[in-house]
């Protein structure tokens, strides 16, 4: 039995310009231990499906219509706010986007780090600080007892990314959520950064849930992927098949889009137009407008496709057109 199960998540945020169904039909499975990757453009829904697991989007607009999301013998989708609270920041972590604005620029660190041993694990302050000077020590955070009293504005943005990830490992959750942990990093520290989750990941066992829209991120640091788009998973396989046998045409494109797979002297490649907008509903293939076969033979789907298992574990969304698109 897998860690978690969500099957056919479905959250919709009702605005005046008519319903956005950011994520529509989402199914997917966690093992314990496992790195599971979600990866697509900006806007394709992959923070909401997981901000919806643990009841994060603001209500109203948002509202989650439907499915399961299996955690154990609990249902996160079907829990009370007092509940999720229990859930939050103990079995499950967060590591947010953006470590500039997720920390309070008020508080010092000291206090940001103890405060989930202080909710959850119900231990003094003495040990919680203990606790939190061996974690920053154990993501690599130089001279801890004296750095955890500093405020964030006195870290760099690689050892405040470095906080989050000792903050959100600090209760030993059983899932790590990690929403683009690499955002407006640079290369050496983002290299240091993955290294760093991936190290923490194997030392606790802890399973992983990687939110990108870098494939190559995904290539080094995942076990499977789910390719998302229009709020819906193109393309689900493990990274190896992703990366030998992708089928659907966003999935190539995306791959097309890596800058190491560019010949030297030549114009990146990007993927032509934009996303749909999804406060229109979409009635047929999502990709239809931006695929180069979108006037081919054969055509896309007239209706929302839906997932197929074309080889055992490897599944792709089954529009004809996105199958059948060239690769350059």
């Amino acid at each position: 039995m897998a860690l978690l199960e969500v099957n056919d998540l479905r959250t919709y945020f009702h605005t005046r310009d008519g319903i956005v169904r950011a994520v529509d039909g989402v199914s997917f499975d966690v093992e314990a231990g496992q790195t599971v990757g979600i990866v697509g453009e900006s806007g394709s829904g992959k923070s909401v499906t997981c901000y919806s697991l643990l009841g994060l989007i603001p209500q109203p607009p948002g509202k989650i219509e439907g499915g399961t999301a299996k955690f154990g013998d609990l249902d996160l989708l079907s829990m009370s706010e007092r509940e999720l609270r229990s859930i939050r920041g103990s079995k499950v972590g967060l590591i947010f986007q953006d470590p500039m604005t997720s920390l309070n620029p008020y508080l010092k660190i000291s206090t940001q780090l103890i405060e989930p041993l202080l909710i959850h694990r119900q231990i003094s302050k003495s040990e919680a600080l203990a606790r939190a000077i061996d974690e920053l020590a154990a993501v690599g955070i130089p001279d801890p007892e004296k750095r955890i009293h500093s405020y964030p504005h006195e870290f760099s943005g690689g050892m405040r990314q470095r906080v989050m990830i000792a903050m959100a490992l600090i209760t030993r959750p059983e899932i790590l959520i990690a929403d683009e942990p690499t955002t407006a990093l640079d290369v050496t520290i983002q290299r240091q950064v993955l290294d760093l989750i991936k190290a923490r990941q194997e030392e606790l066992g802890t399973a992983v849930i990687f939110i990108t829209h870098d494939l190559a991120v995904v290539s080094e640091v995942c076990d499977y992927v789910n390719v998302m788009y229009a709020g819906r998973f193109v393309e689900r396989a493990d990274v190896e098949t992703l990366f030998t046998k992708p089928r659907h045409a966003y999935t190539r494109a995306l791959q097309r889009s890596i800058p190491a797979m560019q010949a030297k002297g030549e114009t990146l490649y990007t993927i032509p137009g934009l996303p749909p907008n999804l406060a229109s509903e979409v009635t047929g293939c999502a990709f239809a407008p931006r695929c180069k076969n979108a006037e081919g033979d054969p055509p896309h789907s007239v209706g929302r496709p839906d997932l197929a298992e074309l080889e055992s574990g490897h599944w792709v969304q089954e529009c004809p057109g996105c199958l059948a698109a060239p690769i350059s």
